[in-house]
């Protein structure tokens, strides 16, 4: 079932990356690990998924020891809300942190940073649906934002990402979508003291074809990889 659910998603991940004339491989697949255990994370592994997506540090720091063999390259990313005091934990575990969306979080992570003599990359989390329920910050107050914190030591501002809603038909997300796609090459043409942002990480199982058709190069699949939880 996973082998078929992965191929089904490369396939699809491919023809939404053609109609914006990119190919599979400008695609980052992250699998969205949440509750599944470490043997089934390391079939995934097996089957040639290097990204991992966690929502939480816990979860994160106890399969971080059982997932890979050594030998296989494994990337960890935080994808869900991240509290400041345990920011610390996560430090030399995750190549990127896609939920960051305070001064005071991004000021943490670029104290930790500097400790270590190391430079995180981070994405900025926007609330792009203005959902009450989600994290993020608003859409209008994202530029100001970006230029703020990449002033800090030790922190790279390499992208955007959004968890748009929950919705039955993906095409009601589309605007959403256009509308974080905008915002990325908008900062991009403005930003401050860094070099640039490379990641637009939007898009999970129920809307991840459109969320490419408008831009997305990094997608977060969890129920679609490994089936309901």
């Amino acid at each position: 079932m996973l082998e078929q659910n992965l191929r089904l998603i490369n396939e699809n991940i491919a023809k939404a990356a053609e109609k914006t004339n990119r190919n599979r491989e400008d695609i980052t697949l992250i699998g969205v690990t949440k509750t599944i255990e470490a043997e089934r994370v390391n079939q995934a592994v097996s089957l040639g998924v290097r990204d991992l997506g966690e929502n939480r540090v816990q979860e994160l720091l106890n399969k971080y020891p059982l997932v890979g063999d050594g030998q296989s390259s494994v990337n960890w990313h935080l994808i869900g809300h991240l509290q400041r005091n345990k920011v610390k934990y996560i430090m030399d575990k995750v190549c990127l942190i896609h939920s960051v969306d305070s001064t005071r979080l991004a000021e943490e992570i670029s104290r930790q940073a500097t400790d270590l003599g190391i430079t995180k990359d981070i994405l900025v989390e926007v609330n792009v649906g203005e959902e009450e329920s989600k994290m993020g910050i608003r859409l209008e107050e994202a530029d100001r934002f970006v230029k703020e914190i990449s002033s800090l030591d030790g922190i790279r501002v390499n992208g955007l990402m959004t968890v748009a809603p929950f919705v039955e038909n993906p095409e009601e997300n589309r605007s959403l979508f256009r509308k974080m796609s905008q915002l990325f090459v908008d900062i991009n043409k403005n930003i401050l003291n860094n070099r640039g942002m490379s990641f637009l990480s939007m898009g999970m199982t129920n809307d991840y074809m459109v969320a490419i058709e408008e831009g997305s190069n990094m997608v977060r699949i969890g129920t679609g990889l490994f089936g309901h939880r």
